[in-house]
């Protein structure tokens, strides 16, 4: 090996994704399950300050890693004060080795900026916005608990637009109750007429813990309002195949099972956790995953065994459009995945829930429709 190779191994860094978790929310809506809360200023401020500390706590980490991405999500970031947004990634650029072409997304939500806090966002390396609207119809955004109305999130965005951003996501979703197909088709087109750089399309999913739980999930009563006021299977099989159809006549290609781009503007932070690149959490909440081990601030390490590595690989990456790579699979694990799966393998492409493309093995359209199923055939 030459003098510069061996250099070059030894000072490339292994790549590392930044999550960072804001609890803070004006008001948490009916759907959410996510750790947030309402917060005082001084609650705010003093959080702000921990994850400083926080932050600080990694200095080792510098010499290993190059963060590749970084993802300010919530409860709503955009909440943060212009200040405690420079102090937050003062922080992180003096304990991190950051890619001079990193991806930094923050969350936000409609009608909670102002130009003074988008050129703040900005100046602080900033280069992509995700905007929860979730609907274009204000009735259904009443019914989310949502605080804005889509005349805010327009608002937002031209504003965000004026600030100079030019990667911008738009969150959406179906399966809200009393949703029509309609109503779904109208939110998508005046999305895409937009022409956001990413689209994210998920169904509404009735979580434990929320107050669309307390409604929709236990009981006799609320199976019957499930029946009565949300989307049957049918209508929402028909809004994942409206939005697929319109947003492809936009222009946007799928390249995972919920999520929309341009060309070149795939979310490059999701993509690493498909990938399963590792990650660093930070706040309260906020999980990790490095050198295969799981852990939450203050909480137990779970140390991941080569099965459940091999049981993540495949239900993170089958959720990728193009699937899961199996000459990848067998540098990663020593093994090929027909010799770890042969049977399952089998099995998914006798019922058309899976197709060998060759190099890769995906979902099918009809693996796309029961895809938890099918990647629950993956535990060991």
């Amino acid at each position: 090996m030459s003098d510069s190779i061996f250099l070059y191994l030894k000072m490339k860094k292994r790549n590392l994704e930044l999550y960072l978790h804001i609890p803070f929310c004006v008001k948490k809506c009916n759907y959410c399950d996510f750790f947030s809360a309402s917060g005082t200023e001084e609650e705010q401020a003093a959080y702000v300050s921990a994850m400083v500390q926080e932050i600080q706590g990694y200095q080792e980490l510098y010499g290993e890693y190059e963060v590749q991405t970084i993802f300010l999500g919530g409860g709503t970031p955009s909440l943060l004060t212009p200040e405690q947004i420079e102090q937050i990634f003062d922080a992180i650029y003096h304990i991190f080795s950051v890619n001079e072409n990193a991806e930094i997304t923050m969350e936000m939500n409609p009608g909670t900026v102002d130009i003074e806090k988008l050129c703040a966002m900005k100046a602080a390396g900033v280069n992509r916005l995700s905007i929860g609207l979730q609907s274009a119809q204000n009735e259904e955004l009443k019914m989310l608990g949502r605080i804005h109305t889509y005349q805010d999130f327009l608002d937002t965005y031209f504003l965000a637009r004026e600030a100079g951003f030019r990667n911008i996501n738009v969150d959406l979703m179906s399966g809200i109750p009393f949703q029509t197909l309609g109503g779904w088709e109208d939110t998508i087109k005046r999305v895409a007429e937009l022409a956001p750089e990413h689209i994210s399309a998920y169904s509404l999913i009735i979580e434990e813990g929320t107050p669309f739980y307390e409604k929709y999930g236990e009981g006799e009563r609320a199976e019957a309002r499930r029946r009565r006021e949300l989307p049957d299977e049918d209508t929402e099989r028909l809004m994942y195949q409206f939005t697929k159809n319109i947003l492809q006549n936009y222009g946007y290609h799928r390249y995972e099972i919920s999520n929309y781009a341009k060309e070149g503007y795939e979310c490059r932070h999701n993509l690493g956790y498909w990938n399963r690149t590792e990650y660093l959490g930070i706040g309260t909440g906020a999980a990790s995953l490095i050198n295969n081990q799981r852990f939450v601030e203050g909480g137990e390490i779970e140390v991941l065994t080569p099965q459940n590595q091999m049981e993540e690989y495949m239900f993170l990456g089958l959720r990728r459009i193009k699937g899961i790579s199996k000459a990848d699979f067998r540098r990663t694990f020593g093994r090929s995945v027909e010799n770890v799966y042969g049977k399952v393998l089998i099995h998914m492409y006798q019922k058309q829930l899976l197709e060998d493309t060759g190099d890769n093995i995906r979902l099918t359209e009809k693996g796309i429709d029961v895809s938890n199923y099918v990647m629950s055939e993956f535990l060991f």
